[in-house]
């Protein structure tokens, strides 16, 4: 990996950015294919015609209308197939994903203020969301978890669930349609892509309109749900994953290392970096870098020898002060705080995703079943953006209940603030029940 200076760090940041982060904007050619392909599925007759026309296309099988939903023959069938110990591996992850995510759950209330007049906030689960679970080669049992979890905790009455069958029409993975399963989906449908969006977006015949779309994907599943947003509700345009790593030079390098590539090997625009103030460690955790990276298979270390030279980094600082400057800076989605005393740089965090914490955390951990949700800001979203939660999948509702005498004690104020704005009918409405008579 190369080391960088600290002058060069804001290069790096603006780069990696720029690249990543605004990925989604620079492709101007992606969002007009994906403009066309939810053109033709919301104005395409009932919409299954479009839906059909390209998954033939595009995922190369011959789909039809009936065979768009996954049977529940086929789910229950799958959760057979996978051996006992796995599914029980899936069921311990859903658990621990289940116990984190109730304690996120909101409830109404209400007081009386002085006057005795009712004001509160009613929650309410969204009707039906749909989540949006990557296919073709890869399998992600994790992102079913993850998503369909915290839906089914925050009471949503419907879970629907896209995912692509693999290239050529094999069926879709055992273990993602028995975490489905687990996680209490109720409909799944075989289609993926931006037409698997703006079906979920807009409704077809055959599948359900939502009012909430969560779940990763390529660049045109996230340019597509960037498009939608505001006909529907979406939890983030997710970018390529990233890792930093915060360490003081204590701990083993080649876990550093190994934590490093496991980020890396995500895709050829992952981020990986290190931030350390021992050079002895930089240096040893690139060696460590290389020799793991020649232990994986070809097609990961394919992917990982590419995400590194575009974006792997060593940075070495003159302290912790400056390496927690920088972190807070980039906001990385995932934070390891590889360091002696990691609860005590914890509060000086301000901005990740995720924080991890100590050297026996690898990032890994929080992926699968650690508890805590793995849909996460990324590019430097965590300045201001939240992981997926029980809140993503419901709706606050002010309710206010004014008394006589509220109308007596606040009406003139409120009367007057009318005038200020300019709003007569405001002022007038306020005004008649002031003139009501107790009695």
């Amino acid at each position: 990996m190369k080391i960088i200076k600290t002058n060069e760090v804001d290069d790096f940041i603006n780069y990696t950015l720029g690249c990543r982060g605004g990925a989604i904007s620079t492709f101007s050619g992606v969002e007009q294919v994906v403009k066309g392909i939810i053109e033709k599925v919301l104005h395409e007759h009932e919409g299954d015609a479009a839906l059909i026309e390209y998954t033939r296309e595009f995922d190369g099988w011959d789909a039809n209308v009936e065979s768009l939903e996954v049977p529940k023959a086929q789910i229950a069938a799958a959760f057979k197939a996978i051996p006992r110990a796995d599914r029980e591996i899936l069921e311990l992850a859903a658990s621990r994903i289940k116990n984190f995510h109730k304690k996120q759950v909101q409830r109404s209330w209400t007081f009386k203020d002085e006057y005795g007049s009712v004001l509160g906030q009613k929650i309410t689960p969204l009707e039906r969301v749909g989540i949006y679970v990557p296919g073709g080669k890869a399998a992600y049992p994790s992102t079913v978890l993850m998503n369909a979890i915290p839906a089914r905790i925050a009471g949503v009455d419907e879970i629907i669930m896209v995912t692509p069958r693999p290239k050529g029409g094999g069926a879709i993975n055992d273990y993602v349609l028995s975490a489905a399963k687990i996680a209490g989906v109720d409909k799944i449908f075989q289609i993926g892509g931006a037409q698997a969006i703006a079906a979920l977006a807009f409704g077809t015949d055959t599948v359900p309109r939502v009012d909430k779309i969560t779940g990763p994907g390529n660049i045109y599943v996230a340019t597509a749900k960037r498009l939608v947003y505001g006909v529907v509700d979406i939890d983030m345009i997710a970018g390529p994953s990233e890792i930093l790593i915060i360490n003081d030079g204590t701990g083993e390098p080649s876990w550093i290392a190994a934590d490093l590539l496991s980020q890396a090997e995500h895709d050829e625009s992952a981020s990986s970096t290190l931030i350390t103030t021992s050079k002895k460690t930089a240096d040893a955790v690139s060696g460590y870098v290389d020799k793991i990276l020649n232990t994986l298979s070809e097609q990961r270390k394919a992917i990982a020898k590419k995400s590194l030279e575009l974006y792997g980094r060593i940075i070495i600082v003159k302290d912790l002060k400056e390496a927690v400057r920088i972190s807070n800076k980039i906001a990385p989605e995932h934070l390891e705080l590889f360091v002696a005393r990691p609860k005590a740089l914890l509060k000086t965090i301000r901005n990740a995703g995720a924080i991890f914490l100590g050297s026996n955390t690898p990032e890994a951990a929080g992926d699968y079943l650690a508890g805590p949700n793995h849909t996460l800001p990324t590019g430097g979203t965590a300045r201001f953006s939240s992981p997926l939660g029980v809140e993503d999948f419901i709706k606050r509702t002010s309710v206010i209940g004014f008394s006589q005498k509220g109308v007596k004690h606040l009406g003139k104020a409120i009367q007057r603030f009318a005038e200020l704005e300019g709003l007569e009918a405001h002022c007038l409405s306020m005004g008649a029940r002031g003139k009501r008579k107790d009695g």
